[in-house]
């Protein structure tokens, strides 16, 4: 018996019917996500947000809006949104491997490094990997998973830091910890195949009602 299955949290990836509506759901509104944030057919980095709000969205659901809360202070940058006072991180990534996720976004390299330095797991982790026309998943990592893999191999194949000369654009995680976190016996993951749909999207549609109303 996974440790973790009396977590809230946790019920979100054991119960039948969550993980049949998110096995269903989770692939279109990732694409709505998407299309919302394309412009000539080039997906814009806000889609990471939007697509953090589906997330969030999805935990509301479940858990009600008096056990979600999301607004969070910036001072916390790791924490997106807590449930039932558990501080969680949201990430997605794309593709079949697990590299270039961040643990915070920062252009200077010394933060790089003092952040690194002073690094601690602090929160659970959702994350999305998606990867369309194939399967990726949903995975809820806890805290202590974290901490677990980080005392087995150490901080440096912990953390990946931006290299020297180039333009930082934050600091990773190694491929070696995503892989001992997705796999620890202790993580939750939801198979997900993501196929697309067909959907007819008006970006500006909702906006423009919103203008016609009086």
């Amino acid at each position: 018996m996974n440790i973790y299955e009396n977590n809230q949290i946790s019920k979100l990836f054991t119960n039948r019917s969550s993980i049949q509506k998110i096995q269903n759901k989770l692939p279109k509104l990732f694409q709505l996500a998407e299309l919302e944030s394309s412009r000539a057919g080039k997906i814009g980095m806000e889609v990471g947000s939007v697509r953090e709000k589906v997330i969030i969205a999805l935990l509301i659901y479940k858990f009600g809006e008096s056990n979600v809360e999301t607004e969070i202070p910036i001072t916390e940058p790791e924490v997106d949104v807590r449930v039932f006072n558990r501080p969680v991180s949201i990430k997605t990534i794309t593709g079949s491997t697990f590299g270039g996720i961040k643990l915070i976004w920062t252009v200077d390299a010394e933060k790089a490094i003092e952040f690194a330095n002073g690094y601690k797991p602090s929160c659970d982790t959702i994350l999305a990997q998606i990867n369309w026309s194939n399967e990726g998943g949903l995975y809820y990592i806890p805290k202590d998973v974290q901490l677990a893999v980080i005392n087995e191999i150490g901080k440096n194949r912990y953390i990946k830091l931006p290299k020297a000369g180039t333009n930082p654009r934050g600091v990773e995680m190694t491929m070696e910890a995503m892989k001992k976190l997705i796999n620890n016996p202790h993580t939750f993951k939801i198979p997900i195949n993501w196929g697309r749909e067909d959907i007819s999207f008006a970006v500006y549609k909702r906006w423009i009602d919103l203008w016609k109303d009086d």
